[in-house]
């Protein structure tokens, strides 16, 4: 559904609507803020108070109390931040507060932000936070006979009030709508299974996006990758009865480009181990999210070609399927990718680092000013790390700030582990240039120093997002499943180059 946001500069005395959502910052004596206090009093026969005694609410971050009450304002909803809130709390505070509003069947919504929020980041982080709460994946499920609306999200209108729509925030207001929209085409590639997500799929949404956009697309297929020496991408999409697409979109601006930056995301649309074939159940059944990466690099696109950047900006994935069949890899085989490195396969399922391998040497060979992808790539990250952070590496120290500042805003979060030289050695190998995996002990840290073989001179970063692309969990802006992690932790970075953050 399409949620309409504004802001109107209408005081809350002022305001008519059906629901009204107020937050609020705790403290060591939290009380129900004006004119809330003196509308229980005067309106509501304190109604609201006793509600806040029953639920024991103190605006505890991401805590919500919803009452109905008589008048105009027939539904009001308090929405805690806790002490020291940050953008993050803000959206996800703001997230739980909606569903509490979609449960009460509420179509106007109202919102009343703290002073410390009504800049434009904190109208950003509004907007993105109210998009994705609206956004309901249900492409896939048929409505009941007895209630075919039963899945809608009834919220329709949100205003934020007593808040003027200057310019810069209405291009806050538009930012967080455009990263929300990159964020849920990131989603519903990710969610999609892989008979309806292919190789061929992710090509098509490219070539929409260009179309779309007016970016540049060129998707290489199995001969145009061969003349390029790909052997490590192809070796693994061999035994995939869907061909291998090697898709690269360039945004280019309208005016002045200040610089160009790369962003790799990895794109195995089914990933089955190979003749190391998962026996997880639970595992094999998820690995329709094995292009995470990619989402996240096309759902970016999506949202800067709408942002607009002085930057050029490269997208690139490598998609294919790691199957099983006659022509599959065997463990022992040796790959050659396209920087001329020999690779000894030592096992299957270790695949998205022999696609990455080749898209880092087509990025470099672009002189960009730096490369940065995105791949779920380890379990061994999930279990350093726990389901929400993902990984960064990187041996440039000023990429590895940009992107930690990127995350601080976005809320996406990180953690730097160590490109550890000494662990190279386990990806030594006696017939090969190196082997595709080394011990189990810092495997994460093992695969980024793989990559690191085929990027030479340019900044380059890797982050592991096995973890953080999927959850179990439902609450504030998100629902189970996909996150669309990635999309809000790029546009951050490149929005921070272009000196555009809010």
């Amino acid at each position: 559904m399409s949620l309409a946001l504004e802001l109107v500069s209408t005081p809350i005395g002022e305001w008519s609507g059906e629901c009204l959502l107020a937050v609020s910052a705790a403290g060591p004596e939290w009380r129900l803020p004006e004119p809330l206090a003196t509308w229980d009093r005067t309106r509501w026969q304190g109604l609201l108070q006793e509600a806040i005694q029953e639920t024991q609410f103190s605006a505890k971050a991401q805590s919500v109390c919803g009452i109905r009450v008589p008048g105009e304002i027939r539904k009001v909803i308090l929405v805690g931040l806790g002490e020291n809130p940050t953008l993050e709390t803000l959206r996800r505070s703001l997230g739980n507060g909606l569903r509490q509003a979609n449960a009460l069947k509420a179509k106007q919504v109202g919102i009343l932000l703290p002073e410390a929020f009504q800049d434009a980041a904190g109208i950003r982080a509004v907007s993105e936070a109210c998009h994705l709460t609206a956004h309901q994946d249900t492409r896939f499920k048929s409505p009941t006979p007895d209630n075919p609306q039963d899945k809608r999200f009834w919220v329709e209108q949100v205003t934020v009030i007593g808040i003027p729509a200057t310019p810069p925030l209405i291009t806050a207001l538009h930012q967080g709508q455009e990263i929300a929209a990159g964020v849920i085409l990131a989603r519903e590639l990710v969610n999609a299974p892989a008979n309806i997500v292919t190789p061929v799929t992710l090509a098509e949404t490219a070539r929409e996006l260009a179309h779309t956009y007016g970016f540049e697309v060129e998707i290489l297929g199995q001969a145009e990758c061969e003349a390029l020496g790909m052997g490590a991408f192809l070796g693994v999409a061999r035994a995939s009865d869907l061909p291998p697409q090697f898709i690269h979109l360039t945004y280019k601006p309208q005016g002045d480009c200040r610089g160009k930056v790369a962003l790799i995301g990895k794109g195995l649309t089914f990933d089955s181990g190979g003749l190391n074939i998962k026996t997880d159940t639970r595992s094999i059944a998820m690995m329709k999210t094995d292009m995470g990466g990619a989402g996240a690099v096309l759902g970016t696109a999506r949202a800067i070609a709408a942002l607009g950047l002085p930057w050029e900006v490269h997208f690139i994935v490598a998609a294919t399927e790691n199957m099983i069949s006659g022509r599959a890899l065997h463990p022992g085989d040796i790959l050659t990718a396209s920087n001329g490195k020999t690779i000894e396969i030592n096992n299957t399922d270790a695949e998205g680092r022999l696609t990455l391998a080749d898209a880092l040497v087509f990025a470099e060979k672009l002189e960009v000013d730096a490369i940065v992808d995105l791949a779920t790539l380890t379990g061994a990250c999930v279990v350093a790390l726990g389901g929400e952070i993902a990984g960064l590496f990187t041996p440039d120290e000023r990429l590895a700030a940009e992107l930690q500042q990127a995350s601080q805003s976005s809320g996406e979060k990180i953690w730097r582990l160590p490109l550890e030289e000494s662990y190279s050695e386990g990806l030594n190998s006696l017939v090969a240039d190196l082997k595709n995996t080394g011990p189990r002990e810092g495997g994460a840290i093992t695969a980024a120093l793989f990559l690191k073989h085929f990027v030479q001179k340019t900044p380059w970063a890797h982050i592991d997002i096995a973890a953080p692309v999927w959850s179990e969990r439902e609450g504030g802006y998100s629902s189970k499943g996909a996150t669309g992690y990635g999309v809000r932790l790029l546009c951050d970075w490149l929005l921070s180059r272009a000196g555009q953050t809010a």
